[in-house]
């Protein structure tokens, strides 16, 4: 089945939340889910969507010192290990270098292996960073300077 990469909108949003499960399994990341990232930045919120529904998304946007933010990306529980996730950050690096993106960066929890290891297939650095997200809340953040 094929699948295309869109820009997201609102719809997409909502059909993502109300799948959560299908792509974050037990963990709850529905607060993280901004309707404004994908009405203020939509060329850089994407979806992968093929005739039975979105198979992964990836929102995201460019800072004011040139740097693509990748907020949030998932595929679907049926799509995973497809290279969809891969497909998804080469249309978001195409969309930030459009907007002048000179690196990007990622963030995600130290027992996140899975996302460990997805980051550094693609290039990534990474480096812990204690109390990133407030005491006792560390984050390994993730970053890659674009050619």
């Amino acid at each position: 089945m094929a699948v295309r990469i869109d820009r997201a909108d609102v719809s997409d949003l909502h059909q993502v939340l109300a799948d959560h499960a299908r792509y974050w399994g037990e963990r709850d990341l529905r607060a993280l889910h901004l309707t404004a990232l994908v009405q203020e930045f939509g060329s850089t919120c994407l979806v992968a969507r093929a005739e039975d529904g979105i198979r992964g998304y990836l929102f995201g946007f460019v800072t004011p010192d040139r740097t693509g933010y990748v907020h949030l990306i998932a595929t679907r529980d049926d799509t995973r290990g497809t290279g969809l996730g891969r497909t998804l950050y080469e249309a978001f690096t195409a969309a930030a270098r459009n907007q002048g993106a000179v690196r990007l960066k990622a963030i995600t929890t130290p027992a996140n292996t899975v996302s460990l290891a997805f980051h550094r297939s693609l290039g990534f650095q990474d480096r812990l960073v204690e109390n990133y997200d407030g005491p006792d809340r560390p984050r390994v953040v993730f970053t890659r300077d674009l050619p």
